[in-house]
């Protein structure tokens, strides 16, 4: 419990400095314009949302990383980090491309022909699986109170709004280019730029940099992966991309039916998902300490059933207390103090509306994201991409049905919870119920190997 607590504790800064960011920039435009805070949320599906979708390579890689950490193969680990370094290079690039020549396109599918067009770059890859938590979290820390004053500044001091919000993310990204062309003099710092528009990846990428370089490995070592290794990558990456698909186009098709709804009604739907996109990813370092020490437990040369169990029933305490503790927050902020976001009573009104599905929905995710990490270190990669592709598509079907109907905001916030809790309950159904999966332990002796299978189910938890 210790070990997790230390791991995931420091973790967390990792994922909850870009939807703190996020929220800052939603509270400073909200005070100035109900119109303008409305405005932000189709922006956000694409700065947001879609930086969220290449976090695929993040659990990539923390799976690939991990499993070979575990095997004790060094040579092995320098190689995958350099072939997903040039997987995360090549990601970076399409980006660029889809955002310069159809952000215009995707932008008026949500909102109509008046538009601004905001520009951004994908999210880096996080190598957690190194098991190092500590050092990028110094960096986001300084870089939340840059973010934090910058958009003060621009936003309520100078009084540009949304449009100042946008200037400085702009300026963020030419002083990336700038610190990379004076400082370090190379190409492979290209790597950095595949990054958001959050000055905190910047500092965590040099960070991880340091961490790598102090670990004995090559931090600018790319490689391009045959074709084999590619399949292999392939494999565990992209159902692991159909799964985040699956969440972020969920998401990001109930901010699209609730623009539709009035700028009232989006505007506290943007707060809203705002303050639960900030404590949705507190459940995210259980799901990347399962994916960090469960393959040891699992394929290294002391594998233990014992542990993996204990360690998953020790995630799942954390999750339970953890739920409950971020839902109430979560609830209390928007209940207690709607005014740090918006003085208009007609969104402080909608906003009130939406808290009970809210608390529901939130409590529920640290317990599922701990059962996705387990399942995402076991290897049940297929069978989870089809139960989120089986939750997406009922997902939608509930939100159109929700939309024709007029159940407004209220509607679409219900279809969100019926979302969560059939994740939820598909993790456990494969987790407890499905024989999809197995633990394989490796007994040595005397000159000879004997293998036990176990099948991945309650044994996980009881004997």
């Amino acid at each position: 419990m210790k070990e997790i607590l230390m791991f995931s504790g420091p973790a967390m800064g990792l994922w909850i400095c870009g939807p703190l960011m996020s929220l800052i920039s939603t509270t400073i435009i909200g005070q100035a314009s109900s119109t303008e805070l409305a405005a932000s949320g189709p922006g956000n599906v694409f700065c947001d949302n879609m930086s969220h979708l290449f976090t695929f390579l993040s659990i990539a890689t923390s799976n690939i990383v991990a499993t070979s950490l575990a095997k004790q193969d060094k040579k092995e680990v320098q190689h995958q980090i350099s072939i997903l370094l040039f997987i995360g290079f090549a990601c970076g690039f399409l980006m660029i491309l889809f955002t310069q020549f159809l952000s215009p396109w995707a932008l008026t599918a949500f909102s109509g022909q008046r538009t601004c067009i905001l520009y951004l770059l994908p999210a880096n890859m996080y190598s957690l699986g190194m098991k190092d938590s500590m050092g990028p979290l110094k960096a986001l820390a300084v870089a939340s109170v840059v973010n934090g004053i910058g958009h003060l500044v621009l936003c309520r001091l100078l009084h540009f709004g949304i449009v100042g919000a946008a200037w400085f993310n702009l300026a963020m990204l030419f002083m990336k280019t700038w610190l990379c062309e004076s400082k370090f003099k190379s190409l492979d710092i290209l790597l950095i730029l595949t990054t958001n528009n959050y000055t905190s990846q910047v500092g965590t990428a040099y960070m991880m940099i340091e961490a790598l370089n102090n670990k004995g490995y090559r931090a600018f070592s790319i490689s391009i992966p045959s074709p084999n290794e590619f399949l292999h990558i392939f494999s565990v990456a992209a159902p692991v991309f159909v799964i985040l698909f699956s969440k972020v186009g969920f998401y990001s098709l109930v901010i699209y039916f609730a623009t539709a709804m009035g700028t009232h009604i989006i505007a506290a739907h943007q707060v809203m998902i705002q303050v639960y996109g900030m404590f949705v990813v507190w459940g995210e370092p259980l799901s990347q300490t399962a994916q960090s020490f469960m393959p040891e437990q699992l394929y290294g040369p002391n594998q233990s059933l014992e542990k993996a169990r204990m360690l998953l029933k020790s995630l799942m305490i954390i999750g339970a207390i953890l739920g409950m503790a971020i839902s109430t927050i979560g609830m209390c902020i928007p209940s207690l103090f709607p005014n740090l976001f918006t003085p208009d009573l007609k969104v402080i009104q909608q906003m009130h509306g939406v808290l009970i599905m809210f608390f529901l929905s939130l409590s529920i995710t640290p317990c599922a994201h701990s059962l996705e990490g387990t399942l995402l270190a076991g290897k049940t990669l297929k069978f989870l991409s089809l139960s989120f592709s089986g939750c997406f598509s009922m997902g939608v079907l509930l939100l159109l049905v929700v939309s024709r109907r007029g159940y407004g905001l209220a509607g679409c916030w219900w279809t969100l919870v019926a979302f969560q809790y059939r994740v939820d309950f598909s993790l456990h159904s494969m987790v407890f119920s499905l024989p999809m999966a197995y633990l394989s332990l490796k007994e040595s002796s005397k000159g000879s190997s004997k293998l036990l299978s176990f099948r991945f189910t309650s044994n996980m938890f009881f004997t």
